[in-house]
């Protein structure tokens, strides 16, 4: 198999384009390539330590034979344009959350990577976190018994000045949503992923902390999953000063709370040899948070994304989240969205 580093390019030059490029920089089998981005100045800066072309082009960027795959990290609303014309190009494609704003938009990019016959995946860093996999590990040996109910708290804070700071922050076209589409789909798709498929959500939002943004900063939703357990999410950036993400799963065997990427709590009716180490807290941690500052949050979770990215490319075993995974939490969010609006449960279309 080709050994040589997979040559990535990305596509903008935002904050969190900032983390894929430092991601990039901690990974020998990888290297940062290109970057495309309207704001050339920040490109440039971007691209200085890897000595990355740079260019506002995405025809440019993807004409030339220098790179194998591309991270898109533009505008969530933008994400299908830059995709799809990455996967024309017979690149390889890792996209940043939310996968795309819409269902609609999203099944464009899965059709058209089927069509190319490349690798489309999305970002979701804590399914990598130590204390995520402990969880699901434990939910596929059935130490919870029977799933009874999972609730998340996204209970985050943002200042003004974040949504301020550009000018499609904030709004449906290009963001997409608010607190629960933005900052609560992690949760999301946490929940879905250990949980199983959601059948039906009913939900309130509101806008209380923040003016002049058309979307939601507030929001509590309730979940019904396929297997009959029941779920809800709070997802906020309006609670000053942020608290940690957490996510509680129960069973009529057992319960355990994961915050960020540390198990908290872990107590089921039968002991086993494992869960005193669980419980000591030093398994898991590496993947940070962003309660309060989104510049907080570690690159660790992307940089283990990107790397399993790299290793299904050059045809090795590897644990990604491809295109109708990663589209799963739009689909959920959509409907909570629809419930905030209608004032009625809604159901997940699929």
């Amino acid at each position: 198999m080709n050994t040589n580093p997979v040559r990535l390019a990305i596509i903008g030059s935002g904050s969190i384009a900032n983390m894929h490029a430092n991601a990039i920089a901690r990974i020998p089998e990888a290297k940062l390539t290109a970057i495309c981005s309207r704001n050339t100045k920040k490109a440039e800066e971007l691209a200085q330590p890897s000595g990355a072309r740079v260019t506002d082009s995405l025809e440019q960027l993807l004409a030339p034979g220098d790179i194998d795959a591309v991270l898109v990290a533009t505008p969530r609303g933008a994400h299908a344009e830059a995709a799809i014309s990455a996967l024309r190009s017979k690149k390889h494609v890792l996209c940043e959350k939310p996968f795309e704003i819409s269902s609609k938009r999203a099944r464009l990019m899965i059709d058209e990577a089927e069509r190319s016959g490349v690798l489309l995946a999305g970002f979701f860093p804590l399914r990598h976190g130590a204390g995520a996999k402990i969880l699901q590990q434990a939910i596929e040996t059935n130490r919870f018994g029977r799933l009874t109910f999972l609730s998340a708290r996204i209970k985050w804070w943002r200042e003004q000045s974040y949504y301020d700071s550009s000018t499609w922050r904030g709004t449906w076209n290009l963001d997409g949503g608010g607190a629960l589409m933005n900052q609560g789909i992690h949760a999301v798709d946490l929940m879905q992923w250990l949980g199983g498929k959601v059948t039906e959500v009913s939900a309130f939002s509101a806008t209380l902390a923040h003016r002049d943004i058309e979307v939601e900063d507030t929001l509590a939703a309730t979940m019904r999953f396929e297997n009959g357990s029941l779920g809800t999410i709070e997802a906020t950036t309006s609670c000053y000063p942020g608290l940690d993400l957490s996510l509680e799963v129960s069973g009529d065997c057992g319960t355990a709370i994961l915050v960020n990427d540390q198990i908290e709590y872990w107590r089921f009716s039968q002991d086993m040899i494992d869960d005193a180490a669980i419980r000591s807290g030093r398994i898991g941690g590496k993947i940070g948070g962003g309660a309060s500052d989104p510049k907080a949050i570690s690159c660790e979770g992307h940089r283990q994304q990107i790397v399993e990215f790299c290793r299904a490319i050059r045809g090795y075993p590897a644990n990604v989240i491809d295109g109708n995974e990663a589209a799963k939490a739009v689909s959920v969010i959509e409907a909570i969205y629809r419930s905030a609006q209608s004032g009625r449960s809604e159901p997940i279309l699929h």
